[in-house]
């Protein structure tokens, strides 16, 4: 599983150099983090939708398309910031053997 996102944020570090016009997320890079934000938060808005639609229908395809749009402009984020997935992957990664509960405790007290 981690292979692919591998291999994606291989590419968006290659993109994230080229020209504007030469692909989607060099534009989207030259554009700024807000530009990226702004895809970020459309993104999030329409998986939502997209989930609320998902318990009414059942239909999941909707729901896999738009979250796999909110991961892609993710990664753009993340790679414009100079960070990729095996810094979430590691978080994650520290969180295992932690109590959910405990966790969001430990974050109150900061």
């Amino acid at each position: 599983m981690n292979d692919t996102l591998t291999r994606l944020a291989e590419v968006l570090e290659q993109r994230k150099q080229a020209a504007a016009d030469s692909s989607y997320v060099a534009s989207l890079h030259a554009k700024g983090l807000n530009k990226i934000l702004e895809k970020v938060g459309e993104e999030c808005t329409e998986t939502l939708l997209a989930a609320k639609d998902c318990q009414q229908s059942g239909d999941k395809a909707e729901l896999i398309y738009e979250t796999a749009d909110l991961w892609f402009h993710t990664l753009v984020m993340l790679s414009h910031l100079d960070l990729g997935p095996d810094d979430v992957l590691n978080e994650l990664e520290r969180r295992f053997d932690l109590s959910g509960l405990a966790e969001k405790a430990a974050r109150a007290h900061k």
